[in-house]
Formats: structure tokens, sequence, C-alpha cells
């Protein structure tokens, strides 16, 4: 329970420090937080070994932390400087690193769904002990590839866990008002997957789903894994979430994941509210020392614009830059 904690509270501190930092223009483009959902996070992570596959949307910030990822790399990735992890060209939407098996965060809604059931098709191809858990919205779940997705990997046995993070609004528009059955881990039973819903606001209740969903994954059968965890604020750091009720904030800020904990191990005998309080005076020290080495990390050289377009050389590859003439010398001084 303290290692999860320490591990939401770092979380939530990052985040909080993401915010800051957006709003201090340091962040640039979209930015999606994970604040309101550390113990899903948490609880989602903490079942995997380091060989299996994360594919996530582009709420990843906490993701990445919890696989491990240095988080110097995942901030400056915020701030677009080359120490990132997808060396500034990502961002907060796109994060990339196939050392920790994160096979990124995805901007198009639902648009890792069939790449992650490839993967799993992939692992049982080559006989891979390896497992896929690919994370996504409850939005998601209304998009034609979710079913085809679910419907192969039913089909064919692929080693694959499909977690939807019901944070009941799709943007700003609620469950109830978008899904015929609101209840979405019943759509599992369409394609004979087993299926079950968590609260995602218990870290412990997610660590004991998430490995019962991984073990019948490794068995060669997939899952779908719903855990109902609401987010704190708007869809976006640029969501003022007014479509929220003065109660449905109260209720939000009583059911605070991470206050929750502390407050669990406090009941409990296992940590003390001094403990805690230095704890946090020390995530908050780290988390400076995050921002300053991100902050002190150079740009990325607008001539590697193109790098990583494609693993291999390809033949007319056109790395014309805005304001360029369409036909002419290239930067490279190929023809274009």
């Amino acid at each position: 329970m303290l290692d999860f904690y320490r591990e939401m509270l770092f979380i939530r501190r990052f985040e909080e420090r993401a915010a800051r930092s957006y709003t201090q223009a340091l962040i640039g483009g979209y930015c999606h937080l994970n604040l309101g959902e550390e113990a899903t996070v948490v609880g989602l992570i903490s079942s995997l070994r380091p060989t299996d596959y994360l594919f996530t949307n582009y709420r990843e910030h906490g993701y990445a932390i919890a696989r491990g990822i240095d988080p110097r790399r995942i901030m400056a990735e915020l701030y677009g400087r080359v120490d990132g992890v997808s060396k500034g060209w990502g961002g907060s939407m796109h994060m990339f690193d196939f050392e920790h098996r994160l096979l990124g965060g995805y901007g198009i809604v639902g648009g890792q769904v069939p790449l992650a059931t490839g993967a799993a098709l992939a692992i049982d191809y080559r006989g891979g002990d390896e497992i896929v858990m690919c994370t996504m919205g409850d939005g998601t779940t209304n998009i034609g590839a979710f079913h085809e997705s679910l419907n192969i990997a039913g089909l064919w046995n692929l080693p694959i866990v499909y977690v939807i993070v019901n944070n009941r609004l799709g943007m700003g528009t609620t469950v109830e008002k978008s899904s015929a059955e609101p209840e979405l881990y019943k759509r599992g039973a369409a394609y004979r997957i087993e299926a079950s819903r968590v609260d995602g606001l218990d870290a412990l209740a997610v660590a004991e789903a998430t490995a019962h969903a991984i073990e019948v994954a490794r068995s060669g059968r997939p899952y779908l894994l719903e855990v109902v965890s609401e987010r704190l604020r708007g869809h976006s750091v640029v969501d003022p979430a007014k479509y929220r009720s003065a109660e449905e904030v109260a209720s939000l800020k009583e059911h605070d994941p991470v206050h929750t904990m502390a407050a669990r191990l406090v009941a409990e005998g296992i940590s003390d509210d001094v403990t805690l309080a230095i704890l946090d005076q020390e995530v908050l020290a780290n988390i400076e020392e995050i921002s300053a080495f991100a902050e002190a990390s150079a740009f990325p050289d607008v001539d590697t614009l193109f790098d990583y377009n494609y693993a291999t050389a390809v033949p007319n590859d056109s790395r014309r830059l805005p304001g360029q003439p369409l036909f002419g010398a290239s930067t490279s001084g190929a023809p274009s």
C-alpha cells in the first residue's frame, strides 16, 4: 500500500507541475493529465512484466512513469526537448519507448486498439509468453475498430488485455448519453471474452483485477477490463469542465484516490501524517528538479524533423519544410 501511495503521489505532483508548466508556455500543443486516475494507473501497471507491451492513448504521462521510464525524460518530452522520450518530437500525446515496451500514446481515439491487437497476434505467431495491455477511454468503445479488434482477439485467442478507463465522460458527454449499454465491460460478451468491472479509485482492487486479467491473457485468451476512474479536471488542461455540477465537483474531491489512500495508511497504522507530509515535500522537491532538467534541455534541431518518418530510407522521401518550393532542391540537396 505504501509503495502504491508513493507512486500515486509522484504521478499527482508530476501532473500538477505539468499543468503549471502549460500555463507558463513551457508545454505546447495538447496536454491531457492523469489527475484523479492515479490509483488506476498504478494498479494496472503493477502486474505487468518488463517484457509485456503497453499501448495507451494520449493521457499517458502516468503510465510512462509507472512503466519505469525516467521522469526527467518524460517531462523533457512534454517540454519538446531533445532529452525527451521521443527526442522532443512527440510531446504530451505521443510518447514511445521500446526499451520499456511502451509502444506509444495515440492521439487518434482508438488508434492504438488495432495496433495492440496486431502486436498480440505477433506474440502468438512467434510463440512468446508476453502479453499486451491496451488502455483506452470510454468513448473508444463506440468506434468500429474497437469491435473489430475484440472480434479478432476472441476468434484467434490473442494474449491481450483491453482496459477501458471509464471516467464517465467522452470529453464532455456522459457515457449514459453516448452508449446504449453504459456498463461497458458487458461488450465482451458479444465476442465471448471474459470481462469484469472494478473500482478505479482503489489501487489494490485494480491490481487484483488486473492480475487476474493478465493471467487469463497469458494463458491464451483475451480479457476486457473496465476500470471506473473519474478524472479530477477537464478533458485537457484547457477544458474548464463546466459540464460538471458543483455537487459532482465536491464528490470528486471527497473521493480523491490519493487523499483516500493517505487516510487509509494512517487509519491502518501503516504510516502517520508527519511521515506522509515529509514524503510529499520530498516528492515536490524531486519534481522541481525534474522540471529544471527539462527546461535546461535543448530544443531539437529543425534538420532532424524528418528523421523518424520511416525506419529505413525511402526513395523520394520529401523533406520539404513549410514555405519551401514543392519542386527543386530539398534541404538535403537531393531532388525532392
